[in-house]
């Protein structure tokens, strides 16, 4: 064997090789129908993409808020055992900032996406679309951002201006959402 003919055999091996004898996968878990994997695809975008139908106002998700988030957040979002949703005053380039939904988040979408995916802690994924945008509207108005009565839905959500919009330093600036 030449050591041309030599070194083409052993590319051979080499390359061949890997796909001839690659494990196989663990073979967890089962492939997911259309249907299933769109009912777990919930994502809301910081433009909006994602936000579902519905509406909801402060007044409505004050109530909610009594009764499914006051016990962890205190009474009106701050006070509680958990985070503190709203009071914040200090910004985040204070001595003591305070990173409320008012000092510290950027989009308002970000507030529905949260709540829809992960609140109330013991349930998560139980509250309705509207029962969802009035919590939403209720923390925004807690923050001073909207009024109470301001409807919020998927047309007006991503038009809230937080006052923390600028506070973030993009990683990729030319994905930043507009």
């Amino acid at each position: 064997m030449s050591m041309r003919e030599g070194g083409l055999a052993l590319f051979i091996a080499l390359v061949g090789a890997p796909a001839a004898s690659a494990p196989e996968g663990p073979r967890l878990g089962q492939p997911l129908e259309p249907a299933a994997i769109s009912a777990l695809d919930i994502t809301v975008f910081p433009d909006g993409t994602g936000l579902p139908p519905g509406e909801g106002t402060a007044v409505e998700g004050k109530a909610i808020y009594d009764a499914r988030c006051a016990a962890c957040h205190g009474p009106n979002g701050s006070g509680g055992s958990a985070e503190e949703l709203a009071g914040g005053r200090n910004p985040l380039t204070s001595a003591e900032p305070d990173k409320t939904i008012g000092t510290y988040w950027p989009y308002a979408s970000t507030i529905f996406d949260f709540i829809r995916r992960s609140m109330p802690l013991d349930a998560p994924r139980s509250l309705s679309d509207d029962e969802t945008y009035a919590l939403t509207a209720y923390l925004l108005h807690a923050n001073g951002i909207i009024g109470e009565r301001d409807p919020i839905n998927a047309s007006t959500l991503p038009k809230i201006r937080m006052p923390n919009a600028a506070g973030f330093v993009w990683a990729y600036p030319e994905r930043q959402p507009r």
